[in-house]
């Protein structure tokens, strides 16, 4: 099969590549730099050049925070680039696997988010969001696959366990958002899981799929600070009030496996379990 990874220098997008490698399969993997996906002929070009069968759409304005004040930046590369991308993948009959996010969701529930529920985006980058991912499956409603998933962190590029795992060697002690939850998800197997997909494809729809098990930004900072040698004990739990940001961060944010599940696709195994496998295969990459 002819796969090709939009996105494919971000930290899904690097990991998917990775993956699909060791697989029977012929990749194409093109970065930001390589194509530009609000550029439908670009778009274009690129399908028919890698003769693709499956386009996998790792491609994200993901900075939460500066979407905020410019919405209409994060909209060009969240909802009408994927838009782009379905139409293409129209016209030369090839699916679209294209990734999004628990910030669809309000973040008010008290229990793992259905692929049904109704999404109620708080945010800026969750409306874009959310925009793309109705687009994909209304211009592509046979050959699309929507993947949501959350908390991810990769080798590639910056995110949350890079971070703590850097403060850790900085401060004596850190103060960790302890009301949020969520289901911290390693790129890598995010990636397999999105790979099995693409593999399989099972009925086109919409899909959750992280690493499971739940735990909060704090319950991560301290296992990111088991997995360095620390003394988790210097990670102290406190609020969201404590630390304001632009956007507004989903109370709960943990999603429902059971479609992933019910379609045959591998369940991802628990998040401390993949926290620590992270460490050992690339724990140079995460401590800096």
């Amino acid at each position: 099969m002819r796969l090709l990874v939009t996105g494919a220098g971000g930290q899904l997008g690097a990991d998917l590549v990775r993956v699909l490698a060791g697989s029977p399969h012929q990749v194409v993997g093109l970065t930001r730099a390589e194509l530009d996906v609000t550029d439908p002929a670009a778009v274009e070009k690129a399908v028919v050049g890698a003769g693709a069968e499956v386009l996998l759409n790792a491609a994200a304005y993901a900075a939460v925070d500066a979407a905020e004040t410019d919405e209409a930046a994060a909209a060009a590369v969240n909802a009408e680039a994927p838009a782009n991308l379905a139409r293409v993948c129209a016209l030369h009959d090839c699916g679209l696997v294209h990734v999004s996010t628990d910030y669809v969701f309000a973040g008010e529930a008290s229990q793992p988010y259905e692929v049904d529920a109704p999404p109620a985006p708080r945010s800026a980058y969750g409306r874009t969001k959310l925009a793309g991912e109705q687009a994909v499956r209304e211009l592509l409603p046979e050959r699309s696959w929507v993947v949501r998933t959350a908390w991810v962190y990769g080798a590639t590029g910056g995110n949350f366990v890079k971070t703590i795992a850097r403060l850790e060697r900085q401060r004596d002690t850190l103060d960790v958002v302890d009301d949020q939850r969520g289901s911290p998800t390693w790129s890598r197997d995010l990636a397999a899981g999105l790979a099995a997909l693409a593999e399989r494809r099972p009925v086109p729809g919409v899909y959750h799929c992280t690493n499971s098990g739940e735990t909060t930004w704090y319950g991560l900072a301290r296992a990111v600070f088991e997995e360095v040698g620390a003394d988790p004990d210097r990670v102290r739990p406190t609020s969201t009030g404590a630390f304001p940001r632009p956007a507004p961060r989903p109370a709960y944010s943990v999603l429902s496996g059971a479609a992933w599940r019910a379609a045959g696709l591998p369940a991802l195994r628990p998040w401390r379990e993949a926290l620590h496998a992270a460490f050992v295969e690339a724990g140079d990459m995460f401590r800096g």
